[in-house]
């Protein structure tokens, strides 16, 4: 299979942390969609998708090929790699497990923006050697993002640079965890709650060690508490776009009920940044994202 080389490469790709939620049926399916159009639908909107569910369970040649029917060639997926290479076996002695996972996801090959590494808290330091090790194994042609939320990886000492040196080594890109926003929310709803105890608290280091760095960006559940952390972004995704580098925006929220209208809302944001640095920013024009939002939720006016 091959990608299609006519479509013009975006600037910066927007997606969500699934495409399937039941409460996106009147925002972003539409009233009338099926389960199983789901995916065509999300992808007419999004330009890339977080895959978490093959950290789980690889899934069934036949739902990897719907996978692959359902999206265009442009589009992007973003798939974890299973936790038994990741977390049980921490990266060694895994070949013949990777070699059956790609076996099993190669019909999707060229539509894998970046295949993720998410590594366990307990991964720190002491094996950077095993991540340099796998790396170094691994087909060069894929691209690969690394998640790292060892506390060590964050104190912008030599362990640090030992690891962003490692990445940009192996040109792979390292995925920003910005948990600020649903950590400054008070944890009044299960929702929060919930997040409060499964999400990493790391400290936001913006940097990109190759040309797709990936931000996961965990919102606050009030829709303009998340304007204060997101411009920041703004300043950051203008200097990458400007560098030539195509960064890749996840947008969560605890219950990701409104994520969508979140996601649209912070993209439109951005485009009216380069829109307004017009003259350092003439070619980085981002396309129109829109919802088919038929009775729009007034906390979500798409401005």
């Amino acid at each position: 299979m091959s990608a299609n080389t006519s479509t013009p490469t975006l600037p910066l790709r927007l997606g969500l942390a699934m495409w399937s939620h039941n409460h996106w049926q009147q925002s972003l399916y539409g009233k009338g969609c099926k389960n199983g159009d789901r995916l065509a639908r999300y992808a007419d909107v999004f330009s890339t998708v977080e895959g978490n569910t093959t950290f789980y369970a690889t899934p069934a040649a036949t739902t990897v090929k719907k996978w692959h029917d359902a999206t265009s060639d442009d589009f992007r997926f973003t798939f974890k790699l299973p936790s038994a290479i990741t977390h049980q076996q921490q990266l060694q002695h895994c070949d013949q497990l990777v070699s059956d996972f790609f076996a099993v996801m190669s019909p999707l090959i060229n539509k894998v923006g970046l295949w993720k590494i998410q590594l366990p808290a307990h991964f720190g330091p002491q094996h950077l050697t095993q991540l340099d090790s796998f790396l170094t194994r691994l087909p060069k042609q894929l691209p690969v993002g690394v998640e790292v939320r060892h506390l060590a990886f964050f104190n912008k000492g030599e362990e640090e640079r030992a690891l962003n040196q490692l990445l940009i080594k192996h040109d792979a890109n390292r995925i920003i965890m910005d948990s600020r926003p649903v950590f400054a929310a008070p944890p009044t709803t299960e929702a929060v709650i919930d997040a409060h105890q499964k999400k990493p608290k790391v400290p936001v280091h913006a940097i990109a060690t190759s040309q797709h760095p990936m931000i996961r960006f965990i919102g606050h559940p009030d829709d303009l508490s998340n304007d204060a952390f997101f411009n920041n972004w703004l300043a950051r995704l203008t200097v990458w776009l400007k560098e030539n580098k195509q960064p890749y925006l996840f947008i969560h929220t605890p219950d990701n009920n409104h994520a969508p209208e979140l996601a649209v809302r912070l993209y439109k944001k951005l485009q009216q940044q380069l829109t307004s640095q017009a003259n350092d920013c003439a070619n980085l024009a981002l396309p129109n994202i829109n919802l088919p939002q038929a009775e729009p939720n007034p906390q979500f006016q798409l401005l």
